[in-house]
C-alpha cells in the first residue's frame, strides 16, 4: 500500500490518510441529501436519487484514487444539479431522462478535449498570477460556502447578505465548528478539523441541530441508471434527443464550460492544500485527474445523479494531512457504506462542517503575497476572479470575468503580446458563454 500510494514519499501515513478520507467525506456528506431533493424537484425518484447519488461518487472517487492518486474527491455537482431540475426539467418541460443525456453528452465533449490535450493546454496558458487568484478566489468561496451553511451569514434583500441570528442554533452550531478547528489548529492536533466536526456534530444534538434518525439502512433503487438510453416522456431516447435538438446541444455547452473551468480551480485549490502545485502554479500529475473528472461528468448522466464532479471540499482532507489516492479511496468507500445507511449519514448537518471549510479557506489566503499588486495586468485580472468566484457563488463566472479582464487590460497598456493564442480562445468562449447563459 505505501509502494502503490506513495506515502513515504510524500511524507504520509495510513492513519493519516484514513483520517483525511473521513475528513473529506463528512465535508461533502451533505450531498447524500441535498442531491436527491433537488433532483426530486425534477421528477427523479427520491430513493432511486440516493442510490445514484452515492454509487457514483463511490466508483468516481476510487477511481480518482486509483488512477491519479490524489486526495481528491468526486460527487454530483452543485449548480449543475439545480439547472438540471428547474431549467431543464421544470422551465423547459423536458423529461429528467433527457436532462441526463445532456449531462452525458457534455461530458464526453469534456473528456475528447482532455484527450487532445486542449484542457491541460489551457490550463497551462493562465499566467501564473491568475492561477494565485483561482486559489485565493476558491478560499474565499470554500469560506462563504462554511459560513452559509453554519448560518452565519443569511441572505438579506436589502443587502444581499448578512450576519446571521446569534441566538439561532444552526449559528451555534456553526461557531462551535470554527472555534473548537480553529482552537485544535492552534494547539496543533491532528485531525483538528475533523474533531471540529464530530465536536460540533455532538453539541448540535441538544441544540436540535443533529437530528436523531428516522431508520438506518434504505433499500437501493437503481432505476436511474442508464437514464440518458431511456425513452423520454414522448417516447424518444433521452441522447437521441440531446444530440438532433440544436437548443439542447447549446445548453451542453454551457454546462460544459462550468465543469471545464470548475474543475481547473479545485484540481488547484487542493492542489495548494495537497503539497503538488508547482511554485510556477501547476498541478503535478494533472492529466490522469482531468481523464477522471471528465469520465465522472458523463457517468452523472447515466448513472442518473446529474452531473459528478470533482468536489472543492476535498481541500478539507488534503488541509487535514491527506496527500494521496488512498484519501480519495477511503471518502468512497465511506461514500458506498453511506448508500447503505444513508439516513444515519443525513444526520450530519451542514452546520458542523462550516468550521473544517472556512479554516481551509483562511489557509487558502496566503497566496495573496504571491501577486504583484502593483501591476494592473496582473493585479486587475485576478482581483476580478478573486471577487468574481465567490460574489457569483460560480467558479467558472469568477474565472471568466478574470480571463476576460485580463485580455481587455493587456489590450488598453500595449501587452497584447503577453496573453497566449489558448488565452483568446478561453476569453471568446467565456464571452459566449456568458451571453447564452
Amino acid at each position: 500500500m505505501d509502494q502503490f500510494f506513495k506515502l513515504g514519499e510524500r511524507k504520509s501515513d495510513v492513519a493519516t490518510e484514513l483520517r483525511a478520507g473521513l475528513t473529506t467525506f463528512l465535508a461533502m456528506s451533505y450531498i447524500i441529501v441535498v442531491n436527491p431533493l433537488i433532483l426530486s424537484a425534477g421528477g427523479v425518484p427520491v430513493s432511486a436519487a440516493v442510490t445514484a447519488t452515492c454509487i457514483g461518487a463511490a466508483v468516481m472517487t476510487i477511481a480518482m484514487g486509483l488512477i491519479a492518486n490524489r486526495p481528491l474527491a468526486c460527487a454530483s455537482g452543485m449548480g449543475i444539479n439545480s439547472i438540471v431540475a428547474y431549467t431543464l426539467c421544470g422551465a423547459m418541460g423536458l423529461g429528467w431522462q433527457t436532462a441526463m443525456a445532456i449531462i452525458f453528452v457534455e461530458g464526453i465533449a469534456i473528456l475528447l478535449l482532455v484527450l487532445c490535450g486542449l484542457r491541460e493546454a489551457i490550463m497551462d496558458a493562465i499566467p501564473v498570477s491568475l492561477r494565485h487568484g483561482i486559489s485565493i478566489g476558491l478560499g474565499l468561496f470554500i469560506a462563504m460556502i462554511g459560513l452559509k451553511d453554519g448560518g452565519i451569514i443569511v441572505a438579506n434583500e436589502a443587502t444581499m447578505v448578512a450576519l446571521g441570528k446569534v441566538t439561532d442554533p444552526v449559528f451555534l452550531v456553526g461557531l462551535i465548528s470554527i472555534v473548537a478547528t480553529v482552537v485544535l489548529s492552534s494547539m496543533k492536533v491532528k485531525g483538528a478539523l475533523l474533531w471540529g466536526i464530530v465536536i460540533a456534530s455532538v453539541l448540535g444534538i441538544p441544540l436540535g441541530v443533529t437530528a436523531a434518525p428516522t431508520s438506518i439502512v434504505a433499500p437501493f433503487d437503481f432505476s436511474t441508471f442508464g437514464a440518458p438510453f431511456m425513452a423520454d416522456t414522448d417516447g424518444v431516447m433521452g441522447v437521441v434527443k440531446a444530440l438532433t435538438t440544436p437548443a439542447l446541444l447549446l445548453f451542453a455547452f454551457s454546462l460544459m464550460m462550468s465543469d471545464f473551468f470548475d474543475t481547473m480551480g479545485t484540481a488547484m485549490a487542493v492542489a495548494k492544500q495537497g503539497e503538488f502545485l508547482t511554485e510556477d502554479g501547476k498541478v503535478e500529475d494533472i492529466k490522469p485527474i482531468l481523464i477522471v473528472d471528465s469520465v465522472a461528468a458523463a457517468a452523472g448522466g447515466v448513472f442518473g445523479a446529474s452531473s459528478i464532479t470533482t468536489f472543492v471540499e476535498s481541500a478539507s482532507g488534503a488541509a487535514d494531512g491527506g496527500r494521496s489516492g488512498l484519501t480519495s479511496v477511503t471518502a468512497g468507500v465511506l461514500f458506498l457504506l453511506a448508500a447503505f445507511f444513508s439516513p444515519l449519514i443525513g444526520c450530519i448537518s451542514s452546520a458542523a462542517t462550516c468550521g473544517a471549510l472556512v479554516y481551509v479557506g483562511f489557509l487558502m489566503m496566503s497566496e495573496v503575497t504571491e501577486v504583484d499588486w502593483s501591476d494592473i495586468l496582473e493585479g486587475f485580472p485576478t482581483f476580478m476572479i478573486i471577487i468574481g468566484i465567490p460574489f457569483t457563488y460560480s467558479i467558472s463566472n469568477g474565472i471568466g470575468l478574470g480571463f476576460i479582464a485580463y485580455v481587455i487590460v493587456a489590450a488598453v497598456t500595449g501587452n497584447l503580446k503577453k496573453v497566449r493564442p489558448l488565452m483568446w480562445v478561453a476569453a471568446a468562449a467565456f464571452l459566449a458563454y456568458f451571453l447564452l447563459v
